[in-house]
């Protein structure tokens, strides 16, 4: 069944489960393609206290998607055909500055794209060109409600900070590692673009939850960064993520929510109609 004619159940809340977040609440199987392809899998759609929230697992339940495989435009488009209109991306990270260790919680609120070769817009095609505005990538309320709920849970959240995206799937070098932080950058991820810039031009209001699991490669001094510690330690915060997962659903403005995220193409003709 294509998207743009999905009739099935429906949400409102998004959550974009990154490394060792495979599941985050029971709920209804939703299979549906996209123009784009399917989904890392099907969306599951379930209940939150009053709201109704579509999760899909980035890498799929098995992690069977590396970095640079995930179809990024088919998750995006997938929930904004169910309905989604803010969404919650979780994500493990490397830390860049030693005073956020393993367990920290970031928000950033910048972003910098290193990755290549991925389907970054949906806007491909030649035909009508289209421009989104991107200089503040987070949804600045999505932010606030992350924010909120990480303190008050008592969990160590940073407010701000900048994400700085390698196409992976390998490790970043020390020397790379160290000019990542040379420039003032926080945090150091594989997923975060085409994710937030995708959920841009649908009007998506987006909001990256990182979640440090590593010193990065020029801060330690032992052999470098390992994929079995990144999910180790993602899987020993497993709790206080899901926790304040869903909290900040629950603390995020209700449907009818308004803001420049969700008119990001307007005034411009667009080559489709959105989901």
């Amino acid at each position: 069944m294509a998207s743009s004619t999905y009739d099935g159940p429906r949400a409102d809340l998004g959550v974009i489960g990154g490394s060792g977040l495979y599941a985050l609440l029971d709920g209804e199987q939703v299979e549906l393609d996209t123009p784009f392809g399917a989904p890392s899998d099907p969306l599951t759609i379930a209940t939150v206290g009053e709201r109704t929230v579509a999760f899909v697992p980035r890498h799929g339940r098995d992690h069977r998607f590396p970095p640079h495989l995930v179809n990024y435009r088919a998750n995006i488009w997938a929930l904004r055909a169910v309905g989604v209109r803010q969404v919650l991306g979780p994500c493990a990270v490397g830390s860049l500055q030693a005073d956020q260790g393993p367990g920290t919680i970031v928000v950033p609120d910048q972003v910098v794209d290193r990755t290549w070769g991925r389907g970054h817009t949906f806007f491909d095609a030649v035909g009508p060109v289209v421009h989104v505005a991107f200089a503040d990538p987070y949804c600045p309320v999505g932010r606030a409600a992350t924010l909120a709920a990480g303190r008050d849970r008592g969990l160590p959240v940073r407010d701000g900070g900048t994400l700085v995206v390698i196409n992976g799937p390998r490790f970043s070098t020390r020397a790379e590692s160290l000019w990542h932080a040379a420039q003032g950058w926080s945090v150091v991820g594989m997923t975060g673009v085409p994710e937030a810039a995708l959920a841009r031009e649908l009007g998506l209001c987006y909001t990256s939850v990182a979640l440090v699991t590593d010193l990065d490669a020029g801060l330690e001094h032992g052999e470098g960064v390992t994929h079995d510690e990144v999910l180790r330690v993602f899987a020993e915060n497993i709790v206080g993520v899901r926790d304040l997962l869903v909290d900040t659903l629950a603390g995020l403005p209700g449907a009818d929510f308004d803001d420049e995220c969700r008119h990001a193409t307007d005034g411009q003709k667009l080559p489709f109609d959105l989901p």
